[in-house]
Order: structure tokens, then sequence, then C-alpha cells
């Protein structure tokens, strides 16, 4: 059935699980929020290096909210409900789907002993590498006594709503070594020392997995045809909720840093880069991500000195500043050098001036990420959607479409829990 045989009166939730708090979102057959809830949740334990929480956090968060917005909202025209969580955040669960001990946050660090295993096996460029892989902090997961299955933090808090654990989607399952290109768990995971039967069935984001359980019935009053769908991870959620679905389509984030993403017909995958891919239905999800952004711009300028020199920028006269600024040295992407200067000089006389160098510095390093991605096999930029606090900055907007050369269009939606509720409706036509 498609959206346009649905019911005019069809909601879909999508269930965001961030790192200080869950949003929830009732999206109509037009695609417009009718309703939301917003729930914070405690901070994540730190002790050293480790950073845990309990998942029984995530759920509480969840339900109030789920309260929440089923007291505004007709329940009975919910139809479909997706989540999305934090990328690489896993947990170990017992037979009954109960977390065992704390879960092991997307921050966290891994054994070094386990990294070194992975990093003597796992192909180059695999996400699963790296300090706080996913997969190492899983195999340190599965030794705790009754451990039957590692799940993601989507995954786990999905089955909550279904009573049924055991699968996650493409997306989640990327960092802890889940291969997108051959669609399976590869053979060379055995080799970390992780038990590759712990690890959950994996489906495409947007694939239905099931009603919604006898319990969550019970305790939200939802409909028992209501259909919970394969979600993905935070990141992801955040583009499709910009409403940017065509090949060469880009999200930019303008915030502390500058991240991009691209839609493409193909995967990249370029560790020198820090660049991985997400399978999105037929299409691949690129992104990168520079240490230029926010913060560089703050090491000269603060919030409130930012919006005071927006009026003075002439977004049509460059003022033929060579910058590429950085918080310190060290880049990343779109320029691989650990010793990358930050550059920020001369400095002219006045401050509209300087900021404008600055913002058209940022610009610069945006339009070049794009182009390394195209380098590396994407395909040409023909858009970009901005979140983020720069995003509000209408002077640098237009800075930003003249050095990229494309049109930056607003996006459909700015928050996660939007994007989560798009596969929500993927999944519920495809049902």
């Amino acid at each position: 059935m498609t959206n346009a045989d649905r019911p005019a009166d069809t909601l879909v939730l999508g269930i965001d699980i961030g790192t200080s708090g869950v949003r929830i979102v009732a999206v109509d057959a037009s695609d417009r929020v009718v309703a939301s809830a917003a729930v914070p949740m405690a901070t994540p334990d730190r002790v050293g290096a480790r950073i845990t929480q309990d998942p029984e956090v995530w759920w509480n968060a969840t339900e109030t909210a789920l309260r929440q917005i089923l007291g505004t909202i007709d329940i009975a025209c919910v139809r479909a409900i997706a989540v999305d969580g934090t990328s690489g955040t896993v947990l170990a669960v017992d037979e009954a789907g109960q977390p065992i001990g704390r879960a092991s946050l997307y921050n966290d660090t891994c054994p070094p002993e386990i990294v070194a295993r992975i990093d003597g096996v796992a192909p180059d460029g695999n996400a699963a590498r790296g300090a706080t892989s996913a997969l190492g902090r899983a195999s340190a997961l599965q030794d705790q006594p009754g451990t039957v299955r590692i799940l993601h933090q989507a995954d786990w808090i999905a089955a909550r709503l279904t009573g049924r654990f055991g699968t996650s989607d493409e997306n989640n399952a990327l960092k802890t070594g889940y291969d997108p290109v051959e669609r399976c768990w590869p053979d060379w995971i055995a080799a970390t020392g992780l038990r590759i039967g712990l690890l959950p069935k994996v489906v495409a984001a947007g694939t239905p997995i099931g009603p919604i359980g006898v319990k969550a019935q019970a305790a939200f009053g939802l409909e028992p045809t209501t259909l919970v769908v394969a979600g993905t991870t935070d990141g992801c959620a955040a583009f499709l909720a910009t409403g940017a679905t065509a090949l060469g389509e880009g999200v930019t984030s303008l915030g502390s840093t500058l991240v991009l993403k691209l839609l493409c017909d193909a995967p990249i995958f370029a560790p020198a880069y820090g660049i991985y891919s997400h399978r999105i239905g037929d299409m691949w999800l690129a992104g990168g991500a520079s240490n230029s952004g926010g913060t560089a711009l703050l090491g000269f300028f603060t919030a409130e000195q930012m919006r005071a020199l927006e009026p003075e920028l002439d977004a049509n006269t460059p003022t033929g500043l060579d910058y590429y600024p950085l918080p310190g040295p060290g880049e990343r992407f779109p320029i691989n050098d650990p010793a990358l200067p930050s550059r920020c000089e001369p400095r002219p006389a006045s401050d509209a001036a300087f900021f404008q160098g600055l913002l058209e510095g940022v610009a610069g390093v945006e339009a070049l990420g794009y182009r390394r991605l195209a380098e590396l096999g994407g395909p040409p930029l023909v858009s970009i959607r901005t979140v983020g606090g720069g995003a509000n900055n209408a002077a640098w907007s237009r800075i930003r479409s003249r050095l990229t050369g494309v049109a930056l269009l607003p996006p459909a939606h700015g928050e996660a829990a939007c994007g989560a509720a798009w596969l929500a409706r993927r999944g519920l036509d495809a049902a």
C-alpha cells in the first residue's frame, strides 16, 4: 500500500534517542508535525575514560515522552513507529531482553588489546576500527554472565515496543563490523574474539520488524496493528529529516564543527579522511567531518558579537582573504594533515571584514569538502540543506551558495525524530 492509499488521518511516530534526552514527533500523511514531546535524560556516567549509562534511563524517558505525545493525539491513528539512536552505543541483554550491566556509550573507550585484535583483521576503512570501536566494546560486554545478545541503543528501544529482541538495522550495525555492501556480518569478526551468534539479525533501515507487542499495547493503548519499523542512527535520521532524498543532495551541519553528508550511488570508504558510508534505500550516505566550524569562530568572537556583526556583512563582495579557520593545529577532512595550521591572517582593521573573511574561510572548507567527496567517487553536488546554529545566518548562506555553486534549500525538518518518522512511513508503505 502506498502513502496515497493511507487514510488521511494516518500518523507515524519518530523516536529520537539523543545524548541528553528523548524526543518524539507525530507526523501526518502530509509530512506535517502535529505533535511532539521531549524528555531530558541524566548525563551518562564518566569514570576515567569509561562512559556508560543504565539503559533503563533511555526507556524511562521514552516511556514518559510516549505517554505525553499520545495524550495529545488520536492513538487509533498511529500506524507505525521507528526509532533512531546514538551511533555505536551498545548493550548486552539476557534471554528476556533485560540489560545485563550498563550500556557502553558511543564515545566510550575500548580495551586496547581488543582494539589491536580488530586492527589486525578488520579491512582498512572499516567503521569498526578505532579507540572507541563499537565492535570492541561489544566484545568486552559479551563476557557478562547471562548474555545472549548484543544490541544497539535503537534496537533495544524498538524491541521494548515489539517484545521481540534480536533485530538491528544496517546503519546502527555498521560500527559493530557489519558489511553493508555484502549485507552480512563478515567472517573476520570471529577472529576478534566476539561470538558472532550474539549479534542481531540485520535488516535495511525502514524495514517492518513486526507489530507492537502485547505489553506495549497495554501500557500505551496503541492498536495491535501498529507497526514497528527498523530505524537508524541519529546522524542518518537527521539527514533524512531535511528532505534530501536525491543523488547529489548534500546536508551540511554548521555546529561546533563542520559535518558534510552526501547522497551517493556507490559507497565511499576513505579511512584517511574518516569517511565511511551508510546504506539508505538504494543509495549511500557518505560523510566527512572537518575541525573547522563554530569552535574556530569562537576563538575570535563571542556568539553575541557575531550576531551584532551580521548586518554589516556584504555577502556579494568577497573580502579576498584566504582563511582556513581551525580551533588548533590538525585537520582530517577535507585535508588530511594532523599538523595543518589554522590560517586566519592577515587580520583587517574592520571586525566586520575579518568576521566575513572567517565565514568565507569555513565556506571554502565546505566547498572543498564536497569536491573531495566527488573526487573519491561521489556524485557532483546539486544542492545543500543546512542544519545547526549557523543555518540562521542569511549572509553566510549567500556566501556558501556562491562558493559551492549550488542552491541552499530549506530543510523540511530540523530534528532527527522527523527522520525516524520518515522511516516509519516508509515501512508502513512497504507493509
